[in-house]
């Protein structure tokens, strides 16, 4: 918990610090294609450029301040914020809880029985799959599925959450946002799969050669009763770790997916950002980020300690 906070504190003090070394006139992309005379121009620039220890005290006292506005859309950036993370929880939750659950059971039954067929057939195509990066493997799902290539017709959406005019709040519309979210969510499940696969394999692999093991079995239960109620649940452990890890990047969102399929979460939101650059913008993202981590973090800790008595002592 301790570590937690200090943790907490230094990223706090390090976002502040951060965004203000990188380059970029943010009065001119907040005048950008606006009239504005001499006079108003000055008193912006009079007040955006502070002290800074001024600027930091401010900051420091409400990092979460409502009246601080983005450069580029001229709206409050935690407004923002709010209305991308839903978006990107739906698409990156679904992900990771389909790729966990597929993944433990690929690493189950690869890691009981390492060098069979199904080993090597499953580890290899999950490496390969976790070789190719996020937006190319997207692009190649938008070609073949949505625009139709290699006698497959198109019959996935192009992009965004939902077809325009359609109410999401009716029965209809929470399926046309399910058809919209097959392909930038298959793009991850079949990326994240071998993170899963892998960790879980590793750690089957290193229990099988326990002594509690040889005892259950001396003990005469079946092998598939030894894998399911003695090995799997230790071997979990470092994959439970894993899984709270990848929920805290949930609201990171995956950009270069989101961006691919203009899909409206924090990923999106975070490259439109980027080409600002929008400064206040990015700092509260990045802040929301660096929170989101820790938390996960420290709640995959506690549950860890449940999970593992030996931790305890």
């Amino acid at each position: 918990m301790l570590r937690a906070v200090v943790t907490l504190v230094f990223v706090v003090i390090f976002n502040f610090f951060l965004f203000r070394m990188l380059p970029g006139d943010p009065i001119g992309l907040y005048t950008r294609g606006r009239n504005q005379d001499a006079e108003q121009l000055l008193e912006l620039r009079r007040a955006l450029n502070k002290p800074l220890l001024e600027q930091f005290l401010t900051y420091i006292r409400n990092p979460f301040d409502q009246a601080i506005d983005s450069t580029r859309f001229s709206r409050p950036v935690w407004e923002m914020i709010g209305e991308r993370v839903w978006p990107t929880i739906l698409l990156l939750g679904t992900a990771i809880v389909v790729a966990s659950l597929v993944g433990i059971w690929i690493g189950i039954r690869a890691g009981w029985k390492p060098g069979g067929r199904f080993d090597r057939m499953s580890t290899g195509a999950t490496l390969m799959l976790y070789s190719m990066p996020e937006f190319w493997l997207g692009m190649m799902l938008l070609i073949v599925f949505s625009v139709g290539a290699f006698g497959i017709p198109g019959f996935f959406p192009v992009g965004g959450m939902s077809t325009p005019g359609v109410d999401t709040s009716t029965p209809l519309g929470w399926l046309n946002v399910l058809w919209h979210l097959v392909l930038p969510c298959t793009t991850l499940i079949l990326i994240y799969l071998a993170d899963y696969a892998l960790v879980m394999r590793a750690s089957l692999i290193d229990e099988r050669k326990q002594e509690y093991l040889t005892l259950a079995r001396a003990k005469g239960l079946r092998d598939a009763v030894v894998r399911k109620r003695h090995a799997v649940p230790n071997a979990l452990l470092p994959t439970i770790t894993l899984i709270f890890l990848s929920l805290g990047f949930v609201v990171t969102g995956a950009i270069t997916v989101e961006t691919v399929f203009s899909w409206p979460g924090l990923g999106l939101l975070t490259y439109e950002a980027l080409r600002g650059p929008d400064i206040p913008l990015l700092q509260a993202i990045f802040l929301m980020f660096s929170i989101a981590v820790i938390v996960a973090n420290l709640i995959a800790e506690l549950l860890y300690v449940t999970f593992d008595p030996r931790v305890r002592s």
